[in-house]
């Protein structure tokens, strides 16, 4: 059994038990609290909701921490009850963060739930590739069988990291601002103000990383997992990870011989300029990978999937950008 699927027993099973437990959780955003109350499944989504609501609502992020695995973990008492008083739920979607959709159900929310995955457009671009693809196997009823817009399910060879791609948070921003005035419509303008801003920054982001890329000057790269595969193709890259590891390291499950010989070989072969470790997923596996990079002279970047101290979501976006330049320009 996969993590994911661990989760997500482990969630069914205890969301009534969560309830009967909330006496002993610590306390939770308020229902009465000044403001709205937006819940995010990490502080990634976190940190773009409260640029975007200011001081005038309280968020509250699950996953804060770059030591906690959010393929694994699983809800609290306290979190159940963060849902259960929330105006807005902001989640990744796309099997990345499940217990979202279980918490949700579990305490009777009403609260408006975003879904990065649905509103990034990727889902309609993927749409799109297959319908010009396969024009005979592309109709209406197919493509939602396919795409059904059900948060907790794993959308089959979808990269779920989306917050590595700039230009679709500018869509969840949207989103989220959308969600804002429809809740709190009398402060409309000081939502879409922030959003103003917060694309300004994006798009300053987007320009810089489309300049870098013509310098950088492209090639293969691997990963670990596949969670910054967006930046980096962004910058030009093409991850030539092959599929079975980045899988397994992701799902906690054990990786095929073959396939970490697959990927020590494509280390070993020269074509590969970096290898992006995250270390919320470190194994025996990924250090093996990590020590035959180092000792091919092979630039390591380290990636995280939750915000780092200190850092708001497009510092934190740039600084990943900026790894990559100097790990490269040194090497």
């Amino acid at each position: 059994m996969t993590s994911l699927a661990r989760s997500l027993a482990a969630l069914l099973i205890g969301s009534a038990a969560a309830v009967a437990l909330a006496g002993c959780a610590s306390p939770a955003p308020a229902e009465d609290a000044e403001g709205l109350s937006i819940v995010a499944s990490t502080n990634v989504y976190g940190d773009i909701a409260q640029s975007l609501a200011g001081d005038l609502a309280t968020v509250t992020s699950i996953i804060d921490s770059a030591a906690i695995d959010p393929h694994s973990y699983e809800a609290s008492a306290q979190d159940q009850l963060a849902i259960a008083n929330a105006d807005i739920v902001i989640e990744n979607g796309g099997g990345y963060d499940p217990f979202v959709d279980v918490l949700v159900e579990g305490s009777g929310s009403s609260a408006i739930v975003i879904s990065a995955v649905e509103t990034s457009g990727l889902l309609e671009e993927d749409h799109a590739e297959d319908a010009h693809g396969d024009e005979e196997h592309a109709d209406d009823e197919h493509a939602e069988d396919e795409h059904a817009e059900d948060h907790g399910h794993i959308i089959e060879g979808l990269n779920e990291h989306v917050w590595y791609d700039v230009h679709s948070i500018a869509h969840v921003a949207e989103a989220i601002t959308e969600a804002l005035v429809e809740t709190d419509a009398g402060n409309a303008a000081s939502y879409e103000s922030n959003l103003a801003a917060f694309l300004t920054d994006l798009e300053s982001l987007e320009a810089d990383m489309e300049a870098l890329a013509g310098s950088l000057g492209g090639g293969t790269v691997a990963a670990t997992e596949p969670v910054p595969v967006y930046l980096l193709a962004e910058l030009g890259f093409e991850d030539g990870t092959p599929e079975e590891f980045s899988e397994a390291i992701e799902e906690g499950a054990d990786v095929p011989p073959l396939a970490l010989q697959q990927t020590l070989d494509l280390i070993d072969s020269g074509d590969v300029r970096l290898l992006a470790y995250n270390e919320q997923t470190e194994s025996p596996e990924t250090q093996r990978v990590r020590d035959a990079a180092e000792s091919a002279g092979i630039a390591v970047v380290s990636f995280v999937e939750t915000l780092p101290e200190g850092e708001d979501y497009v510092s934190w976006m740039r600084a990943n950008v900026e790894a990559v330049e100097s790990a490269l320009t040194a090497a």
